[in-house]
């Protein structure tokens, strides 16, 4: 459910009242993730490693207030519930934007996540979700790469992270992760524990 709330009764009020008009609100923070257990996982499991992150990220986003809250339109709301996005490509050479309802239920989102992306991918069809606060992905893993800053438009201040190939090493696997968020939704104290626990989802999936 989607609600717009008095942003003067939240902890978010003064960041409303100082960057909800800024022409720049957005920040980028990069971490290198060690990512040795999810590719563990995605071969043991015979599951998709892309999918694999994406729950990670859900998962972790789950446990953070701030994510459930997102500026809009001079607004602020709030959500009860999250949902992943991620870009497929689809048969005619184009992409496509597809939302994953999150669920703690790594089964179930593994399930939601093929039966979505194949439609979107096969339909050229892209599938919203209204009603869920977005978590916006992109993996480029045509290269490594070692930060991404994603365009801002007020058409969309949704948090994403986004990644290129990861690196393989000797003994584990990393990632440069790039998380982009709006300074009303957040501050940098809550991103870096984002990102600082989003390790630990990994470490224990």
């Amino acid at each position: 459910m989607k609600q717009e709330i008095n942003p003067k009764n939240t902890s978010r009020a003064q960041a409303f009242e100082l960057w909800m008009k800024s022409p720049m609100p957005m920040v980028t923070l990069t971490k290198t993730f060690d990512l040795t257990r999810l590719q563990k996982v995605s071969r043991r499991r015979g599951v998709k490693f892309n999918m694999l992150l994406c729950w990670c990220i859900g998962k972790t986003a789950s446990w953070i207030e701030e994510f459930y809250l997102l500026p809009e339109c001079g607004k602020l709301y709030k959500y009860d519930r999250l949902a992943i996005n991620v870009i497929v490509n689809n048969r005619a050479g184009g992409i496509c934007s597809c939302d994953i309802p999150y669920t703690d239920d790594l089964d179930k989102f593994c399930s939601d996540y093929m039966v979505l992306t194949q439609s979107a991918s096969m339909s050229c069809q892209s599938s919203f979700i209204d009603d869920a606060m977005v978590i916006g992905t992109s993996a480029m893993t045509a290269t490594e790469l070692d930060c991404i800053v994603n365009q801002y438009t007020d058409q969309f201040c949704n948090p994403m992270v986004m990644w290129g190939r990861y690196r393989k090493g000797w003994l584990r696997t990393t990632l440069p992760i790039s998380f982009q968020f709006h300074h009303v939704q957040m501050d940098g104290g809550h991103a870096a524990q984002f990102l600082e626990e989003l390790q630990k989802t990994i470490n224990t999936i």
